[in-house]
């Protein structure tokens, strides 16, 4: 018998939200791709206020830009005293038929990677990176695969886990 499909929103380990209450989350979106990138946003808004978490949203051209947006977004919001607890990256990559592809697609995970570990910063990858535009869409509509709303679940359940630990 097959497993039926899973996404991170029914993998969380718990679903209760009262200890997010409050988490302040940076939301990036890139609008190269316009639509999809308000399907993204829809989902993650959903999500950020099911979770009684506030955000801000920034945006930025396309996905090799999310990350330094993040960084700076944090420098300054930390100089405020009001600094941010996780973050959300959104965007899309669609294959052509250059190398361009692999190459956004690749270097812009890899600075999320790398900035969430060199800051402790959870971020929830939402940057989708597919074939089609019809892959695209299928993965950021709210109501079907909810990209965005996972990328949003995804940097919660961080920020859940920093809390538990920095209490402990």
């Amino acid at each position: 018998m097959a497993e039926p499909r899973r996404s991170a929103a029914t993998d969380a380990p718990d679903r209760d939200s009262s200890d997010l209450k409050g988490a302040r989350i940076l939301v990036v979106e890139a609008r190269f791709y316009e639509d999809i990138a308000d399907a993204l946003l829809a989902g993650a808004t959903r999500a950020l206020q099911e979770a009684g978490a506030t955000f801000e949203r920034v945006s930025v051209p396309g996905s090799l830009e999310v990350a330094p947006a993040i960084a700076i977004a944090l420098d300054a919001a930390e100089r405020s005293g009001r600094p941010y607890e996780g973050a959300v990256a959104l965007g899309c990559v669609i294959r052509g038929e250059t190398l361009h592809f692999e190459i956004v697609s690749q270097e812009s995970a890899r600075a999320l990677l790398e900035l969430s570990l060199a800051r402790r910063l959870p971020i929830g990858n939402g940057i989708l990176t597919v074939d089609t535009d019809a892959q695209a869409w299928t993965r950021a509509r709210p109501e079907e695969a909810d990209k965005g709303g996972d990328a949003a679940r995804a940097a919660l359940s961080l920020v859940r886990l920093k809390r538990r630990l920095a209490a402990g």
